[in-house]
């Protein structure tokens, strides 16, 4: 009686133990795919929050010439003699009758001066040629090297205007909350956030991006970014 009451206690001990080990990778995934939908709403938000101020928003003339949009919502940037800077953030890429899936990627990079302060900064990124898109593509992409970046104009008549930008790979707006002293953002860099991307779709952002993937494809919880840009820009 003994020895069988031994036997299902090591039974019932070793079903637990597999049934612990694997919860643990579900959670993980969750916790993951609940990042990733994070990350969407918050650029969706952005997005719409920039282009709802009609006199300020990003001229569409711009929009529609982009080869891929970045947001980057509330990148910390602080200092004290010496700054830094990150945040996450999501791309997408323009396809046929809309824009691709949203790869995931890391904004981060440091200056040096005379500084001091701290502030949240919404990105938005225009990737307006070939160059910028191929730069995105590899596994650290510093803004400002071979493609240049250059300050996106604003206002529904800045895109004729402006023809010194129209020649930039890149074109940058931003929004900040709260105060800083010191030098603008610079030698910023992008990365691949390799790790969530492979949780969403078992795929590096490079081969999201370059194959354009098809939204479809993409979790429902994460399309929403997309799908913004698609309110304003859609060819």
């Amino acid at each position: 009686m003994r020895q069988l009451l031994q036997t299902r206690l090591a039974w019932a001990l070793g079903l637990a133990l597999m049934l612990c080990a694997s919860a643990a990778p579900s959670r993980a995934q969750s916790k993951r795919m609940n990042d990733a939908a994070r990350h969407s709403s918050a650029a969706a938000q952005v997005f719409n929050q920039i282009m709802g101020v009609r006199e300020q928003g990003i001229p569409r003339e711009l929009l529609d010439k982009a080869e891929a949009i970045a947001v980057f919502p509330g990148v910390v940037k602080a200092a004290f003699i010496i700054g830094g800077h990150g945040g996450q953030g999501v791309i997408s890429r323009r396809v046929k009758g809309g824009w691709s899936a949203p790869a995931f990627f890391n904004l981060g990079g440091g200056s040096f001066g005379a500084q001091i302060g701290a502030q949240k900064t919404d990105y938005v990124l225009l990737i307006m040629n070939e160059d910028g898109l191929k730069g995105l593509l590899e596994d650290k992409f510093e803004l400002g090297g071979e493609v240049s970046v250059a300050a996106g104009p604003v206002g529904r008549t800045a895109a004729a205007t402006t023809n010194a930008t129209l020649d930039a790979g890149i074109l940058s707006y931003s929004r900040s909350k709260g105060a800083f002293i010191g030098a603008a953002l610079k030698g910023g860099a992008i990365s691949p956030d390799n790790d969530l991307n492979e949780a969403v779709y078992g795929a590096k952002a490079s081969d999201v991006l370059e194959s354009g993937a098809d939204l479809n494809d993409a979790p429902a919880v994460v399309r929403i970014f997309p799908m913004t840009l698609s309110r304003y820009s859609r060819k």
